[in-house]
């Protein structure tokens, strides 16, 4: 017999699976040596109490011999010589839409930009060391996408429940731990991503499908109205009967060629700000209630805020405990700060983007840009603070007490970002929109979380690139931009993502549009 059942427990109890059948058993009245396994089906940490509990969905398998779910592994059907759909992209949208294509019977062409993730983390290592940025292999661009190199959280907002489980599988067929199926916020790692993204493009290759690395999209084929292929960097084409924008956040010259080819594009909210960093045990401290190292069975302890502030929200932005800080620039003169993590999170640093929502209000200076007004104001930003930290990816730095009383910081704390610091007045150069909601922020922040608020936390700038300000349309039906047949913008790139798995969702999602559109 299996029953299924809800039960709060202390973190070891959680961690080891002898206890976790004592607890399941005195829960359902039975003895121990009834319950012949457990399996947990959803877990989730409490910290709302001092008493820190793990909240668990548990199977639990009563004289009866226990059953291993297992994710089967998908018969992708040989596609060569299918037609070809190509794709702009091999972020989670591009990669993801191609497997998809593969199972409907097309032949997906995948174009990266950047190189492939063993020869793209070499360009990351030259970043990191000699503060050149690399505009087309970064952590932005390159196989995998900007997720790739950037944490691998796989939270989403997504009510399709179903279309989630189908992500998850994919990726635990490729190699992702089952736990992502588990947690409440499930977590790949950034030395675990780049695995799973190369083994995803086996799938394709191995079915027929085409990856070409070093291609970037110069232009779009359009033919009677109709987008059929792209020109690359080379002048070579490369033609297909439809044509997918998987180029995520940051691919501004996706944008300009658009707007450049008449096409319309409409500008989205967005928000920008900095990245805080704390040491760990200090977000360990205020979250779990503790005065000195947390219990060994919790991992890094996150935190998640909002507030509205002058009318605007304020709020943390892609949170990683145990992480480090890495530059995201996509060009030499800006400098752009984000987060990640490994899948132990084991660092000894605190990091989240501390964000304000911008208004169009916000962009009058950049009204003559049109739609692109945002994406002028991204731009601004992002050299405002290469130039404060001394033109390099050196980054202007503050702590968070002097940065609200309005004071140079006289030293630094020690930082994860490996590129350097540089003692920086942002208060002063940080747009006032911006910088004054922060201000106020980190002490309403403090008022939730005692010990946020405190100059052993500093703020790195900027955080600039929470999403596109951009949004290249769609039919709500076809899935294709309604001034060209067969081009269909998809994920992050496109406005219609916010993270690894809805991307991923939205990937699907426009595959198997143009199946539909293509009977």
């Amino acid at each position: 017999m299996q029953k299924e059942i809800e039960i709060a427990v202390p973190p070891r109890v959680a961690q080891h699976k002898d206890l976790l059948i004592e607890d399941c058993a005195l829960e359902l009245g039975i003895s121990n040596d009834a319950v012949q396994d457990v399996q947990i089906l959803r877990r989730s940490i409490d910290a709302r109490s001092k008493q820190v509990k793990y909240r668990l969905k548990c199977r639990v398998f009563i004289n009866e011999e226990p059953v291993v779910e297992t994710v089967e592994k998908r018969n992708y059907q040989n596609v060569n010589d299918k037609p070809r759909i190509l794709i702009v992209g091999s972020g989670p949208a591009g990669l993801f839409a191609a497997l998809r294509l593969i199972e409907l019977g097309f032949k997906p062409i995948v174009i990266e930009r950047g190189k492939d993730v063993s020869n793209r983390r070499k360009d990351l290592g030259i970043l990191h060391k000699k503060h050149l940025v690399n505009p087309d292999s970064n952590y932005c661009f390159g196989e995998g996408g900007a997720g790739t190199y950037s944490d691998g959280k796989l939270y989403t907002r997504s009510k399709k429940r179903g279309d989630l489980k189908r992500v998850l599988d994919i990726l635990i067929e490729h190699g992702a731990q089952g736990d992502i199926k588990i947690d409440a916020h499930p977590h790949i790692g950034t030395n675990k991503l780049p695995k799973i993204i190369a083994n995803m493009r086996r799938t394709i290759l191995e079915s027929g499908g085409e990856v070409r690395f070093d291609t970037r999209a110069e232009d779009i084929i359009i033919k009677s109205g109709k987008a059929v292929g792209v020109v690359d960097q080379n002048g070579n084409n490369i033609e297909a009967v439809s044509v997918v924008l998987a180029t995520g956040h940051s691919a501004r010259d996706i944008f300009y060629l658009l707007q450049s080819k008449g096409l319309e594009l409409e500008a989205k909210p967005f928000a920008m700000g900095v990245r805080v960093e704390h040491p760990q045990p200090i977000i360990d401290n205020l979250q779990y209630h503790c005065d000195g190292p947390r219990d060994k069975n919790l991992p890094a302890a996150p935190y998640s805020a909002v507030e509205q502030i002058n009318g605007r929200g304020v709020y943390s932005f892609c949170m990683c405990p145990g992480g480090f800080i890495v530059p995201a620039a996509t060009a030499q003169q800006e400098l752009v700060v984000n987060g990640m993590s490994t899948s132990t999170r084991d660092s000894r640093y605190a990091n989240s983007g501390v964000v304000v929502e911008i208004g169009l209000q916000d962009l009058k200076a950049y009204e003559k840009h049109g739609v692109l007004a945002g994406l002028e104001f991204q731009k601004y930003l992002e050299k405002a603070a290469w130039m404060a930290g001394g033109k390099t990816q050196t980054a202007p730095a503050q702590r968070i007490v002097d940065f609200t009383e309005g004071k140079l910081s006289p030293e630094l704390n020690d930082c994860s970002y490996i590129p350097g610091l540089q003692s920086s007045p942002m208060h002063e150069w940080l747009p006032k929109h911006i910088g004054k909601r922060l201000r106020k922020v980190f002490k309403a922040f403090d008022q939730k979380m005692k010990g946020y608020y405190t100059n052993e936390a500093q703020i790195l700038g900027v955080e600039s690139r929470t999403s596109s300000p951009v949004k290249i349309p769609r039919d709500d039906n076809t899935l294709q931009h309604p001034q060209c047949e067969g081009l269909y913008p998809s994920g992050e790139g496109g406005g219609y993502a916010g993270g690894i798995v809805s991307a991923a969702i939205d990937g699907e999602k426009v595959a198997e549009a143009i199946a539909k559109n293509l009977k």
